[in-house]
């Protein structure tokens, strides 16, 4: 539930109903305004208590929250999440934020020349991969610690944040010493240990969906996160398993808007992994900023034949710049003459 302070309430008051909240065994979360102040609380049923604060001093009115994800959700936060990576400004109108790189870090040659390519496109932020979580155990792994320092190697080089996944809970210090932000892949999307610990880092999260999870269960994989204060999460759409073999997944476009109804946390879209083909990478790259993404993860490749994972739908370097150029003209657009829907 959600406990809105009167305008003008004192300083005491509000650590009056935060001490309250947690004498009762919730977790308080403050959202200190210009006029007045919006105290989430969460916990089990915490509604049930909504007797012991209504009559609190400084207390105008309590307001349940019906989602059963409460912090990522528009009724506790109204407002469009920024989150800041490195430098980078995320989310909340900001501009579509590209993040590129290819699947796998393969050798330091690849990854500098794919990071110099993908910084003088356009792109904000670079991925790769350190560790590959493979179908197969005969497919490359990735080259852990090693891809790491590369990754930093590349940084230096260029200026852009690094991304990278993580698998286990045990690798989050590792790789949150080199990386800007970690990445949970779809495979992750409900290892609940991963989702304790990334929480607890507190460093930037990129959220992939699950390819046969709903959007209720990615948003309550995200309220793991924040439920420990970790309030850096960004979601992101890479393709759903359906019925069609036309493409390696079938690319949600409908849950863009419907997550930026629902949550105030950025949003993105894998047009990659969503479909699979390069051929196909583009074209579903502007239909997501056309409905409303916050931001893209493209995976680029210098030499996709002969790409240790994933070559498949990744774009060469020359036609990722033409889709920034093609992006960026849209997202101008749609700055420009369109109102959200969730903004009307």
């Amino acid at each position: 539930m959600l406990i809105i302070m009167r305008v003008g309430a004192t300083q005491a008051q509000i650590e009056n109903v935060v001490h309250r909240i947690e004498s009762n065994g919730f977790k308080a979360h403050l959202s200190a305004g210009d006029v007045r102040s919006v105290i989430g609380v969460v916990g089990d049923n915490p509604i049930h208590k909504k007797e012991q604060f209504v009559r609190v001093d400084g207390v105008d009115r309590i307001v349940p929250i019906s989602r059963p994800f409460k912090l990522a959700s528009r009724e506790f936060i109204p407002a469009d999440t920024h989150i800041q990576v490195n430098g980078i400004t995320i989310g909340g109108g900001t501009g579509v934020t590209i993040i590129a790189g290819p699947c796998s870090v393969e050798s330091r040659a690849q990854i500098l020349e794919i990071a110099h390519a993908v910084k003088e496109a356009g792109a904000h932020v670079l991925r790769g991969g350190a560790f590959k979580p493979r179908t197969s155990p005969y497919s490359f792994q990735g080259m852990g610690e090693k891809g790491l320092e590369l990754l930093a190697e590349a940084r230096e080089e260029t200026g852009l944040p690094i991304v990278t996944e993580v698998m286990a809970p045990e690798q989050v210090p590792l790789v949150s010493k080199y990386a800007d932000m970690l990445q949970l892949g779809a495979r992750n999307m409900q290892n609940f240990n991963l989702l304790h610990a990334v929480g607890e880092s507190r460093h930037p999260v990129l959220l992939k969906r699950g390819n046969a999870s709903m959007i209720d269960e990615l948003l309550m994989a995200a309220e793991y996160i924040l439920s420990h204060g970790n309030r850096k999460v960004i979601l992101c759409e890479r393709g759903i398993r359906t019925f069609e073999t036309a493409t390696r997944n079938t690319a949600d476009i409908n849950a863009i808007p419907v997550l930026k109804s629902m949550t105030h946390l950025p949003v993105f879209l894998d047009p990659s992994h969503s479909t699979g083909n390069w051929k196909l990478v583009s074209p579903i790259a502007r239909a997501g900023v056309a409905a409303g993404a916050d931001g893209l993860i493209v995976e680029v490749h210098n030499n996709p034949d002969e790409a240790l994972s994933d070559g498949a739908q990744s774009l060469k370097p020359e036609r990722f710049a033409e889709l920034v150029r093609q992006i960026q003209g849209i997202a101008a657009f749609m700055r420009d003459n369109v109102t959200p829907e969730y903004l009307e």
